[in-house]
């Protein structure tokens, strides 16, 4: 039986790690990681550079997703806004010639323009309200609820 398997005529090189059976020479100092603590801490040192490297790896794909779908996304905000934009200025055409038969066309571009600059004033009423909240959360010492 002792011919049939090549390992056990190698003698005493065999060894599965090394496939030419040739014998180790470690450098001085370092020890094969047999299951000491030095092997130990070598394979941990091992896991946890592959683990960043996978990380990495993960956090590069998340980001190449991220920025693909968010070109796209920021595209069709565009158009939303474009689109928007001249729905709200066919609103204000189509008012202003509502309104013009009853205020004449003076009287409807002045109730347009002040309807108009008054939505505009509490937009930006809330918005500076909201940053100022907001502002004030952040710069505060203590949590605020």
């Amino acid at each position: 039986m002792t011919g049939n398997r090549p390992s056990e005529s190698t003698g005493a090189n065999s060894d599965p790690m090394n496939p030419d059976n040739s014998p180790h020479e470690e450098p001085l100092g370092q020890t094969r990681p047999d299951g000491s603590l030095w092997g130990d801490v070598q394979a941990l040192i091992e896991d946890g550079q592959t683990l960043v490297e996978a990380e990495l790896a993960y956090q590069q794909a998340r980001a190449a997703y991220a920025w693909k779908r968010g070109k796209g996304i920021a595209l069709l905000l565009v158009l939303t806004l474009f689109f928007g934009f001249f729905a709200l200025m066919a609103a204000v055409v189509g008012l202003l010639l509502a309104l013009t038969p009853l205020l004449t066309a003076w009287g409807a571009l002045a109730v347009v323009a002040l309807g108009l600059a008054a939505l505009a004033a509490i937009s930006m009423w809330l918005a500076v309200s909201r940053f100022r909240q907001a502002r004030a959360r952040i710069l505060a010492k203590e949590p605020q609820a």
